[in-house]
């Protein structure tokens, strides 16, 4: 009786009642020198980690446009060629002000960085840097993101 409530709280319950993950996109910025690829991460505004440029979808633009813009105002990639397809996914729980978790997926594209500024909307709240996809996968809290960097 105990293994029949529990199946049916994990297996049929619990799903119905779980808010499906809201929507997020991000920007993995990369450039090609030679045969090394590095890949440019931001820190977070609130706990200083490193995560790639990354927010919500906005209205009139594609998925791949919105995740660009995020890395012009994060990041300030000016320019860059991205393809629509995105390269892959990963799903984190934020911690919001008030406390409460939201859980997300994030839909990743790949943007190959043409125009570098240093002055950007974000530049005063966050430091970017370039590094190795392993060095980026060792250093990003969320196992699917690791993952992902580990095979870019």
């Amino acid at each position: 009786m105990q293994i029949s409530l529990h199946n049916l709280w994990f297996q049929t319950l619990r799903p119905m009642l779980s808010r499906p993950r809201r929507l997020q996109v991000a920007a993995l910025c990369y450039r090609q020198t030679g045969d090394e690829r590095e890949v440019l991460m931001i820190t977070s505004r609130d706990t200083g980690r490193w995560v790639l440029p990354k927010g919500w979808p906005m209205a009139g633009k594609s998925s791949a446009e919105s995740a660009a813009e995020e890395a012009w105002e994060e990041a300030g990639v000016r320019k860059g060629r991205f393809d629509d397809t995105p390269l892959g996914r990963y799903e984190y729980d934020k911690r919001l002000d008030s406390g409460a978790v939201e859980p997300l997926e994030t839909l990743v594209y790949a943007l190959e960085v043409e125009e570098l500024c240093d002055d950007f909307p974000e530049a005063h709240e966050r430091s970017r840097r370039w590094m190795t996809p392993s060095e980026a996968a060792e250093l990003v809290n969320e196992p699917q993101l690791r993952d992902l960097l580990s095979v870019f």
